[in-house]
Parts: structure tokens; C-alpha cells; sequence
């Protein structure tokens, strides 16, 4: 299989565990090298230009990457490189604290880092667009078939330290000014604390699939 945007390794390496060959893309160096550090072979490269030097594949993933592919030419490109019958699975998530805690983030957010609404992926902004706009191009320009979109609920218990230490590593929080970062997860952290100092967050992974014509 080949991970596009494998970032650290998370889902290759879940995959691999399963008994997969993966093969990771990925742009930044830097995440590359800690997915090798966990057994994931990983080429640095963006989807667009990297080779496959006439190599395909039976699965191509993408989690929480795939808004960073140009949806045309990523597209086309899945279907270059998988096999008559090979399936494309594009996924997100996507989270909803528990209300008491939501309407504490809502104030941090609308005081600290009020333009996060207009373009998170994971957090705060409910919009359906990304993967609903995957969606269409998969069934059109990529020629897939049987595309569809899946939602798989999951949930998961977080400390304070917890969620700011994966927070940092979202892509909508990490081009911020490290001075307004700091003090957003700041607030962000008393936030949490105000509820117990821990917090339910229900996720819905939203999975788009389909499958190259034979």
C-alpha cells in the first residue's frame, strides 16, 4: 500500500501491524525521518511530484493529508498507481468535546485565534467540504468507482497535557505566531483544568473510498 502524506507514520505503521507493505510520501523531512524511525519506508517527496517509478499499489491512503494534494492531479495520479481493482481511502477526523467543554474553547478561540474557524481541519469547523469536494473529483476526473463516504464513530479521554501536546501538532495551529500559540494553548490548558483537568472528545472519521476501474 502507499500512504500519501505518511507525516510521522501513525496510520503506515497501524497498517503495517495489520500485514501490509506500506510505502510513505511525505513532503517534510523532518516527519519522514520519524516514520523511518518506526520501520515506515518513506520517500520525500509531495504526491504531485513524486516518481513511482512505474511501481503500483493495491491500497492508497491519506489521513488527515489529503487536503494538501491539488484534488485533480492527485486524483489522476491515485489512479496511475493502483492496480485494476485497487481502492483509494481518504479519511479526516473530525472532533466534538463534550458541550461544557466546547463552550470553554468557543470563548478561548473567539478571543485568542478567532480565524481557526474559517480553516481547521479536525477541530471547530463542521464543514463537510473537504471530503465531500474529494468525493466528486474521485468519481469524476479520477474515474473511480463505487466511491462513497463512510463516518466511523470513536471517542477518546484526554488530559490537559495530553490534548496540548497533540494540538501542537496540527497544521492550522502550527503556522500560528509562537507567541499567540503559547498563549492560546495557554487558555486552552485553563480551559480544561476549569473541567477536571480532562475531557471526552467524540470523534467521526470520515472515510472517502472507491475503487479503480478494472
Amino acid at each position: 500500500m502507499l500512504d500519501v502524506g505518511c507525516g510521522t507514520g501513525i496510520a503506515a505503521v497501524a497498517l503495517a501491524a495489520r500485514g501490509s507493505s506500506v510505502l510513505g510520501v511525505e513532503p517534510d523531512e523532518r516527519m519522514a525521518a520519524h516514520a523511518r524511525d518506526r520501520g515506515v519506508e518513506v520517500e520525500v517527496a509531495t504526491f504531485e511530484s513524486w516518481d513511482a517509478a512505474g511501481r503500483t499499489f493495491d491500497l492508497l491512503t491519506s489521513g488527515q493529508a489529503w487536503h494538501w494534494v491539488d484534488p485533480v492531479l492527485g486524483a489522476r495520479k491515485a489512479a496511475s498507481v493502483l492496480v485494476p481493482g485497487g481502492r483509494i481511502a481518504l479519511f479526516w477526523n473530525q472532533g466534538h468535546p463534550e458541550e461544557a467543554v466546547r463552550e470553554g474553547f468557543d470563548a478561548v478561540y473567539q478571543s485568542k485565534a478567532p480565524e481557526t474557524d474559517k480553516y481547521s481541519i479536525m477541530f471547530r469547523n463542521p464543514s463537510t467540504a473537504r471530503y465531500e469536494s474529494a468525493f466528486g473529483v474521485l468519481r469524476g476526473e479520477g474515474g473511480f468507482l463505487e466511491v462513497e463516504v463512510r463516518a466511523y464513530p470513536w471517542e477518546r479521554t484526554y488530559t490537559r497535557d495530553e490534548w496540548l501536546d497533540q494540538l501542537v501538532t496540527h497544521s492550522d495551529h502550527r503556522v500560528m505566531d509562537p507567541d499567540a500559540r503559547g498563549t492560546l494553548l495557554a487558555a486552552i490548558g485553563d480551559a480544561i483544568d476549569d473541567n477536571g483537568g480532562s475531557f471526552s472528545m467524540r470523534y467521526t472519521c470520515n472515510l472517502v473510498t472507491g475503487v479503480r476501474p478494472g
